[in-house]
């Protein structure tokens, strides 16, 4: 068992992505069995320039029994973006759903808010022990529902995608994704592992995510403005979105 630091640039952050970022590593921290988990050499804390702005990128990773890596990252750039980027990454040989929080804030505040439990399973539906805890939370309520990307399939009846417009919302999101949390980790501690012909099933639903999360071109571009198309393709393969073998 490890101690959970706090990142470096959480003090500069918008305070949603500050409350976030210590809500899921407290979570870890209290509901996993945590070890470190290396990160490819020199992309733990980035440094960069975009658009003569400074741009920090900064990660921390964990794995546990049930999961292969459990990645938060966090990026600054200059005054004006901040992001909070999470995925839990199940090994493939434990039956669970991919946790995934991503939160983007600009000069107007929070911009995009989304949190999931996507299936990993050949009929992409949830276990039950998740239908079942995530149908019994209170009914989410946000005026500005986001549309999800053309590759948006990989979700869960359960994803929610917004742009809160009130303090109220924005302590709404956080409480949705501790249930999430909450949920995830107790389901993923009782969980038994697969043999070897079901464990690839689940490991190909862990690839068609991977997959289809690489196509997301913003990030993509914004990587390559700021550190070069090889950089970027390293870390969008290599750190955000790992195919696993």
């Amino acid at each position: 068992m490890i101690a959970v630091t706090n990142p470096e640039i959480l003090p500069l952050l918008h305070p949603l992505i500050g409350q976030l970022a210590t809500a899921i590593l407290s979570h870890w921290e209290n509901y996993l069995d945590l070890s470190p988990f290396e990160l490819p050499e020199g992309l733990g804390y980035v440094e960069g320039r975009l658009e003569g702005e400074k741009l920090i990128i900064e990660n921390r990773c964990y794995q546990t029994p049930q999961f292969r890596k459990m990645h938060l990252e966090l990026a600054k750039l200059g005054n004006g973006l901040d992001i909070l980027h999470c995925v839990m990454f199940p090994r493939p040989e434990y039956p669970l759903p991919m946790f995934g929080c991503d939160i983007v804030s600009g000069k107007a505040g929070i911009s995009a808010a989304i949190v999931d439990l996507s299936p990993t399973s050949s009929d992409k539906t949830l276990p039950s022990a998740y239908n079942q805890a995530l149908a019994a939370l209170p009914a989410a309520d946000f005026a500005q529902a986001r549309d999800l990307p053309p590759w948006g399939h990989i979700f869960s009846q359960y994803c929610l995608f917004i742009r809160p417009e009130t303090a109220a919302e924005e302590r709404q999101f956080l409480q949705r994704v501790t249930d999430f949390l909450t949920i995830h980790c107790k389901c993923a501690k009782e969980s038994q592992p697969l043999s070897g012909e079901e464990a690839r099933i689940y490991l190909q639903g862990q690839r068609d995510y991977c997959s289809q999360q690489q196509k997301n071109d913003k990030t993509r571009r914004v990587l390559e403005k700021a550190f070069g198309w090889e950089w970027a393709e390293r870390y969008m393969t290599g750190v955000l979105f790992d195919l696993p073998d």
